[in-house]
């Protein structure tokens, strides 16, 4: 069956496995106490866990379709508790699930705190208008907050810093793991940057920060974990697309026909793989496209009424 899914405030939907009672999503092992999983209905979007002595960390809640089966895992299997919960930014994809965890405390931007009270609780109270799976949830802003600088958080031994990575969001942070140098960068690393809502300025200047942190692994908001011998490839490669598709759509926003000129600006045109992201990729690039071209218009109506 189908259920809808709100993403960015529009609505989506998301198809469900039949026939199968558990493991929606896949999981890993990243390092001691660390675990990265992925979904495997939505975009390949990622949460990942930190565990300690007594309690857990959970980065980023999956879908709320999945949070439940992975709340379990953690509970069942890894056998400590979610204390907090960070929301790496307040899409429906990060932190619709965070009502699956009526303990914990959650961590997140000051901006996330102030979109998910306005924007996500009329995007679930619209999803609900047509799905009681989704007039069963709450959306639960952050109850810590940061804006600027970092923020630190102990779990056992190991220690976790929390900063602003904005561009895909303005209010997107990642987590760093000190000593192993990984980062977990939500939705600012993914193998599509994806602008709609952001600032493509501000996200090529996060992915340089990021590019310079000397990591060992990333774990992207969506796909696969990167390696310590792919990471300086992964930053050329989102800087190049994210120029790019600024150049296209600076064309693009001058001339009459955009549609058909962006048209001949697919995706691998453009340098990415269509494939990544479980097919979703061409349909974000194209967004980012007429976000862009969109931007670029307005701008150029604006000089043109000051002169």
């Amino acid at each position: 069956r189908f259920l809808t899914f709100n993403f960015s405030y529009a609505i989506l939907i998301v198809r469900k496995p039949q026939g199968i009672g558990s493991q929606f999503m896949q999981h890993e092992r990243v390092s001691e106490n660390v675990y990265w999983f992925q979904s495997e209905i939505y975009a390949q979007v990622t949460a990942s866990a930190v565990i300690g002595p007594q309690w857990a960390v959970l980065i980023d809640t999956l879908i709320p379709q999945e949070t439940e089966e992975l709340r379990d895992y953690i509970v069942n299997e890894l056998l400590v508790p979610v204390k907090y919960i960070i929301n790496t930014h307040h899409h429906a994809d990060h932190s619709w699930g965070n009502c699956f965890f009526p303990r914990a405390i959650v961590i997140g931007h000051t901006l996330c705190h102030e979109l998910m009270v306005t924007r996500s609780s009329s995007a679930l109270a619209e999803a609900g208008e047509t799905s009681q799976f989704y007039r069963n949830l709450d959306i639960i802003p952050p109850h810590i907050t940061l804006s600027e600088g970092t923020l630190g958080l102990r779990v056992g031994k190991k220690q976790l810093q929390i900063f602003p990575t904005p561009g895909h969001t303005p209010d997107s942070i990642s987590v760093l793991l000190e000593d192993e140098r990984i980062l977990f960068a939500g939705d600012a690393f993914m193998p599509i940057p994806y602008v709609v809502g952001g600032d493509a300025d501000v996200l090529t200047e996060t992915i340089r920060r990021i590019g310079s942190l000397g990591l060992e692994n990333i774990i992207q908001g969506h796909g696969d974990i990167i390696l310590r011998g792919e990471i300086e490839e992964s930053v050329k490669s989102n800087l190049a697309y994210l120029h790019t598709i600024q150049r296209v759509a600076k064309t693009a926003a001058r001339r009459k026909n955009q549609i058909r000129y962006l048209d001949q600006h697919d995706i691998e045109v453009c340098g990415k793989s269509r494939v990544a992201l479980a097919g979703t990729a061409q349909e974000l690039h194209r967004k980012n496209l007429i976000w862009l071209t969109q931007i670029y218009q307005s701008q150029i109506k604006a000089e043109k009424e000051q002169t």
